[in-house]
């Protein structure tokens, strides 16, 4: 009877190690709570690794032998599987490179509202060189703030905003800046149904309005809570749909997903719809953004800088410096070159 349970807790465990590791390929990555445990996949190494010493410990005892060598073997493996896909999105780079003369910058950064600061937020984006910033929970008065403390920087920028209602609430808002240097933006408004946009926090669709330079999309996607699980794979799919085949798009801001939760959505290789994960491509697909007590190999890489194949990723960077300045997101800055 005990060998037969064994055999029953074994493949169960067999079974959970493969469905946490390859979310995707089970088609389970949407469904609660898996979706928020998989977010945090250096997280469930560590815990895969933990399994494994208690399971390797345990095979001292010698009734237990057998059990526990087939638990070490079974979690160890899943382990070892998630370093692998760990360290092939990234783990982190520190630079960037030299920015060319056709190069641009875009930087993302969920403010938490007024948690940060407008001349925290300037002084970074300065520094950064960025040409694109995407401040999803960043009203468009806070927005204007820190395009002005980026003028007195010398750095000029346009900003522009969408919103639902006007309760207050920082997160019902999302601000986009843009350099004039790409040349005069407007953004569209949403319908009064919603349907041209994400379901319950806004992202900012700029359209260039001269018809050159890429699409700018200032995403926010709600996050998963189980109350909200249908809007946010809604969400998900309409950013999903902003890249389309042969379209010039640049999508950046806080998805509330990581790229395991893109799994089918994305097109022709893209990861989603026809876009590429930028920070994946660079070298930081595994550094966490949020949150930020947490470190940076443990958290969830869900704030994106998502390019279309008009553009080609050359750099990207987590700034990990910036934890205690209010956000409890971290910023991300990527360099793109244009295709071609």
């Amino acid at each position: 009877m005990l060998r037969v349970l064994g055999i029953l807790v074994a493949a169960v465990c067999a079974i959970l190690a493969a469905v946490l590791t390859w979310p995707g390929f089970f088609r389970v990555e949407h469904i609660y709570p898996i979706t928020q445990i998989i977010a945090f996949r250096a997280v469930v190494l560590v815990a895969m690794a933990a399994v494994t010493v208690v399971a390797l410990l345990l095979a001292i005892i010698r009734p237990l032998r057998v059990f526990a060598l087939s638990i070490a073997l079974i979690v160890g493996l899943a382990a070892i599987a998630n370093t692998v896909v760990l360290v092939s999105r990234g783990t982190g780079t520190d630079t960037l490179p030299a920015k060319t003369d056709g190069a641009i910058r875009v930087m993302t950064w969920n403010t938490a509202g007024e948690a940060t600061s407008p001349q925290s937020v300037a002084q970074i984006a300065v520094a950064m060189d960025a040409d694109i910033v995407t401040l999803p929970e960043t009203t468009i008065e806070t927005g204007e703030q820190v395009a002005l403390a980026m003028r007195d920087l010398g750095h000029p920028m346009w900003a522009h905003h969408d919103e639902f209602g006007e309760n207050g609430w920082d997160a019902r808002s999302t601000t986009l800046l843009i350099s004039p240097d790409l040349g005069d933006y407007a953004v569209i408004e949403s319908s009064v149904e919603g349907t041209t946009n994400t379901s319950t926090v806004p992202s900012a669709v700029a359209m260039p309005v001269d018809g050159n330079g890429p699409i700018v999309v200032a995403a926010h996607a709600v996050a998963p809570r189980e109350e909200y699980m249908q809007h946010w794979q809604g969400d998900l799919q309409w950013l999903a749909d902003q890249c389309g085949n042969g379209a010039n798009v640049i999508l950046a801001g806080d998805f509330n997903a990581t790229v395991d939760h893109m799994a089918r959505l994305g097109i022709g290789g893209g990861t989603l719809g026809h876009c590429h994960d930028v920070a994946s491509e660079t070298g930081n697909g595994a550094v966490g953004t949020w949150p930020t007590d947490l470190p940076g190999l443990l958290g969830a890489p869900i704030d994106h800088v998502m390019a279309s194949e008009a553009w080609v990723p050359t750099g990207s960077i987590v700034l990990r410096s910036l934890d205690g300045s209010g956000s409890d997101h971290r910023p991300l800055i990527v360099q793109l070159e244009p295709a071609g």
